[in-house]
């Protein structure tokens, strides 16, 4: 099977949860700047949600874009990832609707992590079925990003309940790390 479907369902999704997300965004009653002001946790936590939903559709693109054939296991790990990334706009909205308390900034951080496993999962299930002299796999290399950011997350959940800020912070660490694109599959295409 070729990649459309599964490409275009993938952005459809995200999308859509994108769009969730924004209608969280409640404007106030009054039209004052200050009114604006206690909405701030609200809208650092769907900033950093937009970031990062952006970050995986930016890389699942460049994933598939080395991807020509899909299998049943990477469907399945698709739907995989979606289910998790589904998860986004309620961590996102709790989290910032309790102005970034201990138990949603920490289950903020299981979401994140389990959609880090379940990207790491179909990316393997794609090398799987390509081969291990895929242009994915050629391109992934070591992945230095891929297993820094779930040790972050596994240090911010619990962090999560010492200090919200910790927890915030490593959040924001990882997204800054990954906000610059991933340049190795361009590379490996150009070479190969």
């Amino acid at each position: 099977m070729g990649c459309t479907r599964l490409e275009a369902f993938s952005d459809g999704v995200i999308a859509i949860l994108i769009t969730i997300m924004v209608l969280d965004l409640r404007p106030p009653a009054s039209a004052s700047l200050q009114s604006l002001l206690p909405l701030w946790p609200v809208f650092t936590s769907y900033l950093l949600s937009f970031l990062y939903l952006g970050i995986y559709w930016n890389n699942h693109h460049h994933m598939f874009s080395v991807t020509h054939t899909v299998t049943g296991p990477i469907l399945w790990a698709n739907l995989h990832l979606l289910f998790w990334l589904s998860l986004v706009p309620f961590a996102t909205a709790w989290m910032g609707e309790n102005h970034f308390a201990a138990a949603p900034s920490a289950l903020y951080g299981v979401v994140l992590f389990m959609a880090a496993v379940a990207f790491w999962i179909l990316q393997q299930r794609i090398i799987a079925a390509q081969g291990p002299r895929s242009l994915l796999h050629l391109a992934v290399g070591r992945d230095w990003k891929g297993k820094l950011s779930p040790v972050f997350y596994l240090i911010a959940i619990p962090a999560a309940f010492i200090s919200h800020w910790i927890a915030a912070a490593l959040y924001l660490l990882v997204a800054l790390i990954w906000l610059v694109p991933d340049r190795r599959i361009e590379r490996v295409m150009h070479e190969g």
